[in-house]
């Protein structure tokens, strides 16, 4: 089983909820389980997406959204969900949040990428272009440029619908 990064837009009730649950369940069990349609798995995609954007120059502003858009951020506690037998982030870092005004922010940057020209500053042959990306790029069946818009513009839809529908995400490996 490979560890790959997902996201699960929420209410933050639906949180709460789960903090609840933790208490009042006799081992411990946060009841953890967003609705499919409400997590995206981005793959191993996180790191190759911040290095496409390094290499096509993207500003340090909108670099920052979009590493935040993967990383999260730790001021919201999420301890609870990350105690064993029920950690929903077993391998890798904790699991992180955003709040519904971040996710609003971070949304709004990403729509103001253009990823398309980020991709065109790069070579225009595959293998050196994966090469230069690194990461294990050259892996990627079909090449880097299809996998990478196709993940960067999941990561952007997600994240606009869930600023739309004021949702905080939370953010783990697994």
């Amino acid at each position: 089983m490979a560890v790959t990064q997902q996201l699960a837009r929420i209410p933050a009730e639906y949180l709460t909820s789960c903090q609840q649950s933790v208490g009042e369940s006799p081992d411990g069990d946060p009841h953890w389980d967003p609705p499919s349609t409400d997590i995206l798995d981005l793959d191993w995609a996180p790191t190759l997406l911040e290095r496409v954007c390094e290499l096509g120059g993207l500003d340090d502003v909108h670099l920052n959204a979009l590493r935040q858009s993967t990383e999260g951020d730790t001021a919201i506690d999420l301890g609870f969900l990350n105690t064993h037998p029920h950690a929903i982030g077993p391998f890798g870092h904790a699991p992180t949040a955003l709040s519904a005004a971040q996710v609003a922010r971070v949304s709004e940057l990403l729509w103001q990428i253009d990823f398309p020209a980020l991709l065109a500053a790069l070579p225009t042959d595959e293998r050196e272009a994966a090469s230069l990306i690194g990461d294990g790029a050259d892996r990627i069946v079909g090449g880097p440029r299809k996998y990478l818009l196709g993940h960067f513009n999941a990561l952007r839809e997600f994240y606009g619908d869930a600023s739309q529908r004021h949702l905080l995400l939370v953010l783990w490996w697994d």
